[in-house]
């Protein structure tokens, strides 16, 4: 079986097509034959071993990345008490550990982090969903706003800040998002309410169109204490790169951290992510593929930064 890992740490050139034993389903577990995986930030820290004490306590090499994968259920595991069948397309979060990491032809996962794939959909596009949208669920969820109230999103043309803009809308609250002059109109189409220029002065920008500050922001940018002046007095902060706020606190501000494994094995919510794609409220956005064998290149691709969608490595 097929996989794309590292065997040694490095640049985008350090990915490869590795073999990898062949995996079966356990009880309580479901074989998915991956189509489609994936690239996110966090794959890239893996393959550069920005974590390589971690991957190392976990075995031997090849380490392989990737936590978005789709694909067909082709195996159920003795006993798993589960709705999906064999055929079924499915999509899953995954977290990476050692060689259990999506870049892989088929990987065996819990039943319950797997949910069907949402109807009409390519492989590649369903495998952008789990993970960012998880994401962004749970910074929601954390943020705790209610309808009518305002969320401002920083990073809104990325594929976290785009879930956040729908999701929050979903929620049926008013969303204020930041978008460079070339995704205005895309950031437009995502439904925010409200747009701002991105940059430097973002709290500025947001503060001019809601002069009391808003109830909650979430910082897809990663541009921390630029972004706090923007929020009310006692309102909320999701940061998705762990930055905790200020020493001391701010203004009563609630700041949270996401971390999206909290949402491991959450095929519930994934299950509503599916849901929501087909009733037109989240849309899925593929920049472009590549099999197996270009795999580094989407890695030197995504390094160059301002790409809109998400690379997929495909497995035929």
């Amino acid at each position: 079986m097929r996989g794309v890992g590292v065997i040694e740490f490095g640049g985008p050139e350090a990915l490869q097509v590795v073999d990898l034993p062949e995996v079966h389903a356990g009880p309580g577990e479901v074989r998915l034959r991956v189509h489609a995986a994936t690239v996110n930030p966090t794959d890239t820290f893996i393959r550069g071993g920005a974590r390589a004490d971690a991957l190392r306590e976990s075995g031997p090499p090849p380490y392989i990345p990737g936590m978005d994968a789709a694909g067909v259920i082709d195996e159920v595991g003795p006993g798993t008490e589960t709705d999906l069948q064999v055929g079924d397309a499915a999509m899953a979060m995954v977290i990476p550990r050692g060689s259990h990491g999506a870049y892989r032809e088929s990987i065996v996962l819990k039943a319950d982090a797997v949910s069907r794939a949402p109807a009409g959909v390519s492989h590649a596009e369903a495998s952008t969903l789990p993970m960012n949208a998880l994401t962004a669920r749970l910074s929601l969820d954390q943020l705790a706003l209610q309808p009518g109230q305002t969320l401002a999103v920083t990073g809104a043309a990325g594929c976290y800040g785009g879930y956040m803009v729908e999701l929050g809308k979903a929620d049926g609250l008013t969303v204020i998002a930041d978008a460079a002059e070339k995704d205005v109109q895309l950031v437009t189409d995502l439904g925010a309410d409200i747009i701002v220029p991105r940059g430097a002065d973002i709290s500025d920008q947001i503060r001019q169109v809601a002069p009391d500050g808003v109830d909650g922001l979430a910082d897809g940018s990663v541009q921390n204490e630029q972004t706090l002046a923007a929020i009310k007095d006692g309102g909320a902060y999701a940061s998705v790169r762990g930055w905790r706020g200020p020493d001391g606190g701010e203004r009563g501000i609630n700041f949270h951290v996401t971390w999206v494994f909290e949402y491991d094995r959450r095929a519930d919510l994934l299950e509503r992510l599916r849901e929501q794609v087909e009733a037109g409220q989240v849309t899925l956005r593929v920049n472009s593929t590549y099999p197996a064998e270009q795999a580094s290149e989407t890695h030197r691709l995504f390094k160059q930064g301002g790409h809109r969608g998400r690379f997929v490595i495909t497995f035929t």
